[in-house]
């Protein structure tokens, strides 16, 4: 098993409009979603870097493995 990489907010962004999605509303949480999936991923925007737990759990809503992810 990869590991997972730590991200900042910015970062996970960045890489979720290369996995198709797109920026959708921000509130609370920023929202993404993808058209072809019809998906939507809340973000929440801190400063800090996105907690290891949330960020799996992202990627497996999205339906790829870490290793996709990362190359992303």
């Amino acid at each position: 098993m990869t590991k997972l990489p730590v991200l900042s907010y910015r970062k996970l962004a960045k890489k979720l409009k290369q996995a198709g999605f797109e920026y959708l509303r921000t509130g609370r949480h920023d929202v993404y979603y993808n058209r072809e999936k019809n998906l939507t991923i809340p973000i929440p925007h801190h400063p800090r870097d996105v907690p290891k737990g949330l960020l799996r759990s992202i990627i497996n809503q999205i339906g790829i493995t870490v290793e996709e992810f990362i190359k992303l």
